[in-house]
């Protein structure tokens, strides 16, 4: 079984690496473009559809959300640098939004996501390297698709979430359940179905939403059974308007394909050995708030300030630490956000 699997991503890994840019999908036949002017379009990888969200002309953005967002939470970013000459690109990850959802969680390692990105560069004829912009989740992903696939990739601004470079020694949700117990957010998503039918008690998306957007406490998030029927109120920076749409969108498709990232952690460090100490060897900005949880976790400060992010990431240009802003810091503050990505960007 092992033999399989191993084969199979074998595989999947020779079409990563090999997939063609020559021929851009003729999607403008099925596009549709919004109030805003942001044209929507499906393209497919590997038989997965996915719906991406594009505004603007010239050097290209790909934006990259993460858990429990979509490519709504680039939305300020999409409409201001589209407006300062920059073709934005910003896909519903797979498992989310418009975009197919495979139920089973092996499908969302590392190499099936990134080839899902450079399907949907290939698929809209982007032949020139882009600027990527990751967060979350996204920021994940996007440290694994400057390793895997740095050719494709001309700078990185990645928010909230640093580079963390594989350990040999450690399996990723092993040593967080170690370290914060089985309530711990990440290791309460391990069993499919499981916290999909807590969210479903406690009442659907938007108690769940709330909590996750909500939350501004720089120390792990803890969600023993129960916690997801506690109400709490909107943070100031999203609207009733704004949160209607995610409350609609994980209304049709639920949660299984976003909790499946999490799901995928243990098998993700098993694919990713080959590059256990490769380093990113592109320009990174990295931009964090310091009520986000994911700067608090032990050593993290550590790693980005004193020299071990920089060895594993020796062109890191720029670290902003953002002071009282919380994890979503691209919604919470969004001019702040658009102009550190365009100041870093416009460099090149």
């Amino acid at each position: 079984m092992l033999l399989d699997r191993l084969n199979g991503f074998i595989s999947l890994l020779s079409r990563l690496l090999s997939h063609s840019r020559s021929n851009p999908v003729n999607a403008a036949m099925s596009a549709a473009v919004d109030s805003d002017g942001i044209t929507h379009r499906t393209i497919t990888s590997e038989g997965i559809a996915l719906h991406v969200a594009e505004k603007g002309t010239g050097a290209a953005i790909l934006f990259i959300h993460g858990f429990p967002e979509l490519w709504y939470s680039w939305r300020h970013q999409i409409l201001a640098l589209s407006s300062l000459g920059f073709r934005t690109i910003a896909p519903d990850m797979r498992g989310y939004g418009g975009s197919d959802a495979p139920r089973e969680a092996r499908e969302y390692t590392y190499c099936h996501v990134v080839g899902d990105l450079i399907a949907v560069l290939d698929e809209l004829g982007v032949e020139e390297k882009v600027f990527v912009v990751g967060h979350d989740w996204g920021a994940a992903v996007a440290w694994q698709l400057c390793l895997i696939r740095p050719d494709r990739v001309k700078a990185l601004v990645n928010l909230s979430v640093a580079f963390s470079p594989r350990n040999r020694a450690r399996r990723p949700m092993d040593a967080l359940r170690f370290l914060y117990g089985d309530d711990y957010y990440m290791c309460r998503c391990q069993v499919p179905g499981e916290i999909e039918a807590e969210i479903e008690e406690a009442g659907g998306p938007n108690k769940v939403l709330r909590k996750f957007f909500a939350y501004r406490h720089p120390g792990p998030l803890y969600l023993p059974k129960g916690a997801l029927k506690e109400t709490v109120p909107l943070p100031e920076w999203l609207t009733e308007e704004d949160f209607a749409y995610y409350c609609k969108e994980f209304e049709r498709t639920g949660f299984t394909g976003g909790l499946n990232y999490y799901r995928v952690m243990n098998l993700n460090w098993e694919i990713m050995a080959p590059w256990t100490g490769a380093e990113v060897k592109l320009p990174v900005k990295f931009i964090v708030g310091d009520l986000d949880l994911t700067y608090c976790m032990p050593g993290v400060k550590d790693y980005i300030h004193k020299g071990g992010m920089k060895k594993d990431v020796p062109f890191l240009q720029e670290v902003i630490i953002l002071d009282g802003v919380g994890h979503f810091l691209q919604q919470e503050k969004p001019d702040e956000i658009n102009k550190h990505i365009h100041d870093f960007i416009k460099k090149f």
